[in-house]
């Protein structure tokens, strides 16, 4: 019997865009006029313009702010624990600065790819990311780039799959597409993806993995136990159902894919973050980056190369 099975993955670093611009007076000798704002530099469509001159001051926005929970509330309120973050501050701007490059392209890739892209060469949508992340990062060999090969992941392929030169694939309108891809700053990697699908159709399964994604960051945290935090997400994936073609089907979470921590200059820094309940007791630590990532699936809970998935 085969079986089809549609999967989603979702993981999200979240920063928003925003900065000040100062007001600039223009010396006259004879006239004293008011003063003008400078306008800030705005951003092409495509997005061409390096995020170093969008924020001059080398500044760069800050992300979402997860408070801390229950027993871990004393770090906030800490003056010793304020000030070794104050210290970590430039590492923070470097990963800023890559998740701002992030942002950027992924949004405007979202919206396009999700308006007017189906019957796009897969190819062309790898490039179509890659180029403008070159641009926006000032790619400059170790220093600054793409972290990883751009995932263009279809259906059945949970993850991890990129279209060679000349592969003729054509995205189509009932595909479910996995586009998840990096960038770094002096080795400090944003690793982020989203589920690209043009068929309404499949809207619960993308919910499915965006509210499971956002209950693993809200879960995350120091002293946390990551088997915490996979409970925590397999409870939300699979309160989930999806109708597809007349039958529903309850969403899984894959129990073979998960997370991971992050290191300089490395995609994979040892710890796995699960998505179903049962894992590992080990804590998450101070100083430490983490991807936080879910996989959803219409069919088995575990990720074979045969299966459909998206």
């Amino acid at each position: 019997m085969f079986i089809q099975l549609f999967l989603s993955k979702t993981h999200y670093v979240l920063f928003f865009s925003g900065t000040l611009w100062p007001e600039v007076a223009k010396k006259k000798k004879k006239k004293n006029k008011s003063k003008k704002r400078k306008e800030p530099p705005q951003q092409t469509d495509p997005p061409s313009i390096p995020v170093i001159d969008l924020f001059p001051l080398g500044e760069f926005p800050e992300g979402e702010i997860q408070q801390y929970k229950d027993d871990n509330l004393w770090r906030m309120t800490s003056e010793e624990k304020r000030e070794l973050e104050r210290l970590q501050k430039p590492i923070c701007n470097s990963v800023r600065q890559a998740a701002e490059v992030h942002r950027q392209v992924g949004l405007h890739d979202a919206y396009t790819t999700g308006n007017n892209r189906y019957q796009m060469q897969f190819t062309y949508l790898e490039s179509y990311i890659t180029i403008p992340v070159r641009k926006l990062i000032s790619e400059n060999g170790l220093q600054a780039g793409i972290a990883f090969p751009t995932g263009c992941s279809l259906n059945w392929v949970a993850a991890h799959w990129t279209p060679n030169t000349g592969d003729k694939t054509v995205l189509q309108y009932d595909d479910v597409m996995k586009l998840d891809f990096g960038t770094h700053i002096d080795g400090y990697i944003v690793d982020c993806a989203f589920t690209v699908a043009f068929n309404p159709m499949f809207d619960p399964l993308l919910e499915a993995s965006r509210e499971a994604t956002n209950t693993g960051i809200k879960e995350a945290g120091i002293d946390v136990r990551l088997c915490d935090v996979g409970a925590a997400i397999q409870e939300v994936m699979e309160s989930y159902e999806v109708e597809i073609n007349g039958k529903v089907y309850q969403v899984k979470s894959i129990r073979n894919l998960n997370g991971h921590s992050i290191g300089q200059y490395q995609i994979h820094a040892g710890k796995s973050v699960p998505i179903v309940k049962g894992g590992e007791q080990i804590k998450m630590e101070e100083g430490e980056f983490y991807a936080i990532e879910t996989f959803g699936s219409t069919g088995s809970n575990f990720s074979i190369c045969r299966m459909l998935a998206a």
